[in-house]
């Protein structure tokens, strides 16, 4: 017989009172996607975290309440209310976090998609974390230096000093540079063999500065309530917004570049 999927609900406002626990679904039973997955709830918030930022770094506790408000994932809870989480929960969460970054998807779209993989309509492999890794040894957040950086990107660090002057790169504190900024040179590089080089991508930049502008003005209401919902929703609303703004940058450049052919 399926298990019923866990439905819990803890309103932010509740007044304090016991919490129900809600047993874990047996690992050989079918329940909510995706399957074949523990759904033994063992994992702490900090655990979850721990998991989902070999591949989201920025990923917060604020951000992973704010999907289980929106329903896309259901943890357990401890008498003491503590949210515990599964396997099968961390998986969930980072699919949902895949259809934002890849495909641009608002979260409506993607509780329908998980709605009908719950339901058995659709069919989705559960693929496995892309860990970030130096020297064989998994990482939970990858940072570099200029040398670093350089080195994995396979350039001299001259260059990626010179996207450094030109503006183009902008390290955080103590000269550090986080995951984003290695696509951006690897983009230099290739753009450097058709003769583009760093100091041309000055554009790029203050194209980017202007679109993040935009985007701030868009989810400024949100992060002033000041609020761990509002601030997770400002997060998710912003990040699907950058996405469609790269989204229509590439699709006028495309259309604009055929006409030079």
């Amino acid at each position: 017989m399926s298990a019923e999927p866990r439905r819990v609900s803890h309103p932010a406002a509740a007044p304090p009172g016991p919490v129900v626990t809600v047993p874990a679904v047996p690992d050989d039973e079918p329940g909510l996607w995706p399957h074949g997955i523990s759904r033994r709830a063992t994992m702490r918030i900090s655990d979850a975290l721990a998991a989902l930022h070999v591949e989201f770094p920025t990923m917060s506790p604020s951000r992973l309440r704010f999907l289980e408000d929106q329903g896309l994932v259901l943890p357990e809870r401890t008498p003491a209310g503590y949210r515990k989480y599964s396997p099968a929960d961390v998986e969930r969460v980072r699919y949902v976090l895949r259809q934002q970054r890849d495909r641009y998807l608002p979260l409506k779209v993607i509780g329908e998609q998980l709605a009908a993989l719950d339901a058995g309509q659709t069919t989705e492999p559960v693929p496995r974390a892309r860990l970030a890794t130096r020297d064989g040894v998994a990482a939970t957040r990858q940072r570099w230096s200029v040398g670093t950086l350089a080195a994995d990107a396979g350039v001299p660090d001259s260059f990626v000093a010179d996207l450094v002057d030109a503006g183009v790169l902008r390290p955080g504190p103590r000269g550090i540079f986080e995951a984003g900024d290695l696509e951006v040179v690897h983009a230099a590089v290739r753009l450097a063999q058709h003769g583009i080089d760093p100091r041309h991508l000055r554009a790029f930049r203050t194209s980017a500065d202007r679109q993040l502008d935009l985007i701030e003005q868009v989810v400024a209401p949100l992060r002033e309530q000041k609020v761990n919902a509002g601030t997770a929703q400002a997060g998710s609303l912003a990040a699907e917004i950058g996405e469609l703004c790269a989204q229509m940058h590439t699709a006028l450049l495309r259309s604009a570049v055929a006409h030079l052919a």
